[in-house]
C-alpha cells in the first residue's frame, strides 16, 4: 500500500518548494499517519509499495486525543463502494472489497469502543460478535477498553433472533438501542438473551443524537458504524457523523444497488474534508472528516 500523495498541514509548503519537516499530522488531534514512502510524496517521486503493519494502519486511522474536557464522542463510518456508487452486490458488501480493505475494517474495529449496526445489516451480513486480537491487546488495555468493542444493533421492532453467535456467545455483551415505545416482550426476550438495552427514542425508531449520547454515558465515546445505507443516512441527516473512511472499489456493478448513505436528502449538503488517502492495486482507501 502506498500513500497516493500527502495531506499533511505541510502539504502546501512541499508544493510550493518550502523546506518539509516530519509527516505531519494526517489525524485528527495530530496523530501520525505513517506514509509508505521516499521522498516528498509528490509524482515523481519513488513512491515505495508494500504491506503496511497493523501499527501503522493503527496509527493512521487514531481517534483524535481528548481535549481540555476529557474525551469526547467521535463517530466515524467505515464504508465501501463501486465506481458507480453501489455499496453492495447482491445485498452484500464482500464482492466489492479486497483483503486490504478488510485489514483496514478490522484494525477500526479494534480502535473502537462500539461498532453502531443496523438490524437489517445484521441480518443480511450474518454479523457475528466482535473478537479479540492479540495484536490489539496491549493497546486496547492501555486505553482503558475491553478485549473487544461491543456491538450495538439499532432496531425499532427488536426483530432479531436471539439465538445467533452475536446474542448468546459475545465476548461483551451486545447492545440494542431502540425506542421507549418498542414492544415490551422483545425487550424481555432481548434482555433474556443476554443483550442490554438502550432506550434511545421517544416512540419506536431511534434518535439519532439521543443514540451518541446513551453510548457515551455507558463510556463509549470512539465510536464505529458499518451501516447499513439507511441508517447512515440517518446519521448523516442528523449531523452525528464525524468522519468517514470510504474505500473506492474500482468496480462497476450497475443495477439498483444502494449507496452507501440512503433515506432522504440533506437540505444542504454537508461539508468534509479529505485528511488521508491510501493507494493499493487501484482500491482507495479515504478519509473524511466534517468541516
Amino acid at each position: 500500500m502506498r500513500r497516493l500523495f500527502p495531506v499533511t498541514d505541510e502539504t502546501a509548503a512541499r508544493a510550493s518548494g518550502g523546506a518539509a519537516g516530519g509527516d505531519g499530522a494526517g489525524a485528527p488531534g495530530g496523530s501520525p499517519v505513517g506514509e509508505v514512502r521516499r521522498g516528498t510524496g509528490f509524482p515523481g517521486d519513488d513512491l515505495v509499495d508494500r504491506e503496511w503493519s497493523l501499527a501503522e494502519l493503527a496509527a493512521a486511522y487514531a481517534y483524535p486525543e481528548p481535549g481540555p474536557g476529557g474525551r469526547q464522542p467521535w463517530l466515524r463510518a467505515n464504508m465501501v463502494s463501486t465506481l458507480d456508487g453501489a455499496a453492495q452486490h447482491d445485498g452484500r458488501s464482500q464482492p466489492i472489497s479486497t483483503a486490504t480493505d478488510m485489514r483496514i475494517f478490522g484494525t477500526l474495529r479494534a480502535l473502537a469502543d462500539v461498532v453502531l449496526v443496523g438490524a437489517e445489516t445484521v441480518r443480511q451480513e450474518g454479523y457475528r460478535p466482535a473478537r479479540a486480537r492479540a495484536e490489539f491487546a496491549q493497546a486496547r488495555e492501555a486505553a482503558g477498553q475491553g478485549p473487544a468493542p461491543a456491538i450495538a444493533v439499532v432496531s425499532a421492532g427488536l426483530g432479531l433472533d436471539f439465538s445467533l453467535p452475536l446474542f448468546t456467545s459475545p465476548l461483551v455483551p451486545t447492545l440494542i438501542l431502540t425506542g421507549a415505545a418498542a414492544a415490551p416482550d422483545r425487550v424481555a426476550a432481548a434482555e433474556k438473551a443476554g443483550a442490554q438495552v438502550v432506550i434511545a427514542g421517544d416512540g419506536v425508531g431511534v434518535d439519532p443524537v439521543r443514540a451518541v449520547h446513551a453510548l457515551a454515558e455507558l463510556g463509549h465515546t470512539r465510536l464505529l458504524t458499518e451501516g447499513g445505507p439507511r441508517m447512515l443516512g440517518q446519521l448523516v441527516a442528523a449531523g452525528v457523523l464525524d468522519e468517514l473512511c470510504l474505500t473506492i472499489s474500482p468496480m462497476l456493478t450497475a443495477g439498483d444497488a444502494q449507496r452507501i448513505a440512503g433515506g432522504p436528502s440533506v437540505p444542504v449538503p454537508k461539508r468534509f474534508e479529505l485528511i488521508s488517502l491510501l493507494e493499493e492495486n487501484g482500491f482507495l482507501f479515504s478519509r473524511y472528516r466534517r468541516t
